[in-house]
């Protein structure tokens, strides 16, 4: 009996000394994998936000709005006011509240291009991908619906293969840089607070916009049904725009912020009563600040 009991005990003895053994391996890290949720406590890292508010460089891409065509004079570009790049302090860009003046001026580039649609947007921005900006800024479709005729107008299904074609463009190249998408503006609203204005009517005659701008003072049915055409068609672009930024991680939309926003005529400009004044320009600068730096989309 004495025998077996001494043996019992050196059994238990090895077994207890296994059993902590292996509780202690686990309990400092070794090679056991550990029960879910461990190590989930204060020292856990954060993870990091995919989207970051405070990129350090920025492209734009676009059409004139974004040049600042007829901001400053009559039927000329000037980038030095426009929302997204320009040094204006009158506009104070979204490039100069990002990074300041200094470093806008050394890490901004603006490849808008007066008269650009959506078919132009791939080529635009494989020029803008060669600065690698951590922040790329997209307001193109005006142009797509401002045609000779409402027949004229780029299909839908064209625009939304052109934006996606540009956003594999940027994301083949630049995987991580983000994009701030603008809608396309209200262009009924446009027509209808610049119409009030005899010298803006005489500019739209050259040809600004004619499948809104047309006839300006028309108000027959043959006219308001092309203008409502437009205009459902700038809200289909503009779907486009929300739905295709919507399936990149590092995209924002404005949520139709341009689209809805009520340009008067202090926000157009005094020569053709349709682009963006200086004051406008600012307006789209406070828009796309306020989306680029939400915490939440």
């Amino acid at each position: 009996m004495r025998k077996r009991s001494h043996r019992a005990r050196a059994v238990l003895a090895v077994l207890t000394a296994a059993v902590l053994g292996t509780a202690g391996c686990d309990a400092v890290g070794g090679d056991s994998s550990a029960p879910p949720g461990a190590g989930a406590g204060k020292g856990s890292p954060k993870p990091v936000p995919v989207w970051d508010t405070t990129p350090t460089s920025v492209a734009a891409v676009g059409d004139s709005i974004t040049t600042g065509f007829d901001a400053c004079a009559v039927l000329v570009d000037c980038p030095s006011v426009s929302w997204a790049t320009g040094s204006s302090e009158r506009v104070d860009s979204l490039a100069v509240r990002l990074l300041g003046k200094a470093g806008a001026a050394e890490r901004s580039w603006n490849h808008a291009v007066r008269g650009a649609r959506m078919a132009d947007l791939p080529g635009q921005m494989a020029r803008a991908v060669r600065h690698r900006p951590q922040l790329v800024t997209v307001l193109v479709g005006a142009n797509d619906a401002c045609r000779d005729t409402t027949a004229q107008m780029t299909p839908v299904a064209d625009f939304r293969a052109d934006f996606e074609e540009a956003m594999r463009t940027l994301r083949e190249a630049l995987p991580k840089t983000q994009v701030f998408v603008a809608s396309v503006p209200n262009l009924k609203r446009l027509w209808s607070e610049g119409r009030t204005n005899p010298l803006g009517k005489q500019v739209w005659k050259l040809g600004i916009c004619p499948s809104m701008l047309g006839d300006a003072d028309a108000m027959d049915a043959a006219a308001t049904l092309r203008r409502d055409t437009v205009q459902k068609r700038v809200e289909d672009y503009n779907t486009v725009l929300r739905e295709v930024c919507a399936g990149d991680d590092r995209c924002r939309s404005d949520g139709g912020a341009v689209y809805d926003y009520r340009f008067g005529t202090g926000q157009l400009s005094r020569w053709d009563w349709f682009h963006p004044s200086v004051d406008g320009q600012a307006r789209l600068a406070e828009i796309a600040y306020r989306a680029v730096t939400a915490k939440k989309a």
